[in-house]
């Protein structure tokens, strides 16, 4: 049977600085969900990239005195190396310097000026470079710009124009037929009432002031400005122009675009549009999610150059400590604090003390009172149905929070499993029925009851911490590790031998 596909992207970054734990958590966010897709049986395609032309890249490549290309192939080049770090499992990494995607984006261009939607014109206009933003005055916020803060400037000159308020009724259209395609709902409401509903203005396509980006097929001394050419990468990774090309075929529409909340604008107003230009189906979904915030509100990010390098984090506590924060910490939607110490905080409650302390234990006691051969002699009482019972509706808690995104509260669930094994311990008081020998076969039962729990959780923890998953499901030495093995209870294999204990964290002590 053919699997059913599913298509994520992250925002395609901006390599004008190195990758800080802000782009760390929409990428981390998107493996969990890429995982979790993969884990439950679908043909997952995962893409990410870098957003690689315009103004701000050839200013700052000049004053480093190398061609942009060169600029940006480092940065990139670290930004691979910082996803490999993170484990992040992305089927295709898209650049926009690639020359597949020039091709297609100039072919999309010169579409939309023949049938009429594309026009020449003279901009006058109000524009951030940083942001590589237009603004009106009436969007400035004290004569700054909304998104950043920073000067704007006045800008003159010939440009080409996407007629953006041609589709401003279908776009509204769109919204009602699909109430779920802005998410959270709140940014939905932001984007009607802040841009579309004051009415849209058409879109600055093209740019005469620099030469880094692509060039406009008939008419070279214009560049190709950035919307057209970022946000066409989800489609020109696929083959498009070719719609017969069979990854468009496969995996087009989109099921879900993740971006940050201030880039919601560019993928639910013009990227629609585009689309719709062009006729192509919309995608399913686009979800802004909040930004990481340092303790006092202020945003990390690379014009304040507020932040360390994320590997730091990685190679001070794991690759999972990060990446279970990043995931476990933040309300998916809303912004998030990120601080230090609350990454040890949180690895060392629930990593250290609630699942690493959990797996440690129940292992050695197996191999203290039963050199680690798992039994199961079904000696059960009555507290046993409660931790069985937790345990089976794990599957189906998870499965509905991470249909919803709500990723953390699906590591809520699982952990509240954990915490219920470590109580079921101190009920039970395994070390108490040891010295009993009548009550051997009780033990037994318990010690499997916990194990099984154990398993089935790690199964469920791997799209959010693999690398510790594995090692658990390492120890156990089961076979049963796949996801149609967490439905039931009872499938960690009898008369098996245990791995020895490892410690899976260890506590962190900070000076």
């Amino acid at each position: 049977m053919e699997k059913e596909k599913f298509y994520i992207t992250t925002p395609i970054y901006y390599p004008s600085a190195e990758f800080h734990i802000g782009h760390c958590y929409t990428t981390i966010i998107a493996d969990a969900i890429a995982r979790y897709k993969r884990l439950t049986g679908y043909d997952v395609f995962f893409q990410t990239g870098t957003d690689e032309h315009g103004e701000k890249i050839e200013k700052k490549a000049s004053e480093a005195g190398v061609t942009p290309k060169e600029y940006v192939d480092k940065i990139i080049a670290n930004a691979k190396d910082l996803w490999e770090k993170l484990d992040i499992t992305y089927d295709y990494f898209i650049r926009t310097t690639d020359k597949e995607h020039e091709e297609a984006v100039q072919k999309i261009f010169k579409k939309l000026y023949d049938q009429g939607d594309i026009y020449k014109g003279e901009y006058k206009g109000l524009y951030c470079v940083p942001c590589e933003s237009f603004w009106t005055e009436s969007q400035l916020v004290d004569g700054k710009c909304p998104d950043c803060g920073r000067d704007v400037k006045e800008v003159s000159e010939e440009a080409y124009f996407f007629k953006l308020s041609k589709y401003q009724d279908r776009l509204v259209d769109f919204y009602d037929r699909n109430p779920e395609f802005i998410l959270p709902l709140s940014r939905k409401n932001e984007m009607l009432n802040n841009f579309i509903k004051p009415g849209l203005e058409d879109l600055c396509v093209s740019r005469t002031s620099f030469t880094w980006g692509v060039p406009v097929s008939f008419d070279t001394k214009h560049v190709v400005y950035v919307w057209i050419d970022a946000l066409s990468n989800y489609i020109t990774s696929l083959g498009y122009p070719d719609e017969n090309s069979e990854k468009f075929k496969k995996y087009w529409p989109a099921d879900i675009h993740l971006v940050g909340k201030e880039i919601v604008r560019f993928h639910t107003i013009i990227w629609p549009i585009m689309l719709m230009a062009l006729g192509v189906e919309l995608p399913k979904q686009v979800f802004g999610h909040g930004w990481l915030v340092l303790n006092g509100g202020e945003r990390i990010a690379k014009s304040a150059g507020n932040y360390k390098d994320p590997r730091e984090y990685i190679n001070s506590y794991g690759v999972d400590a990060v990446r279970y924060y990043a995931l476990r910490e933040v309300s998916f939607g809303s912004d998030g604090v990120f601080t230090e110490e609350a990454l040890i905080n949180r690895t060392n409650t629930d990593l250290a003390n609630t699942l690493g302390n959990l797996v440690n234990r129940t292992i050695s006691m197996s191999h203290k009172y039963f050199d680690g051969i798992v039994l199961n002699p079904n000696v059960s009482e009555e507290l046993d149905g409660e931790l069985i019972n937790s345990t089976l509706a794990l599957k189906e808690k998870v499965e509905e929070k991470m249909n919803s995104l709500k990723v953390n509260e699906a590591i809520i669930e699982i952990m509240e499993v954990l915490k219920k094994c470590n109580k079921y311990i101190d009920d039970t008081m395994p070390w108490v029925l040891a010295k009993d020998e009548s009550k051997k076969d009780r033990l037994a039962t318990v010690l499997y009851n916990i194990l099984e729990s154990v398993r089935i959780c790690s199964i469920l923890l791997s799209p959010f911490i693999p690398t510790t998953s594995e090692k658990i499901l390492e120890q156990l030495n089961t076979s049963k590790t796949s996801y149609d093995t967490v439905s039931n209870f009872g499938l960690l294999e009898l008369n098996i031998k245990l791995n020895n204990p490892e410690v899976l964290f260890a506590r962190i002590v900070k000076d």
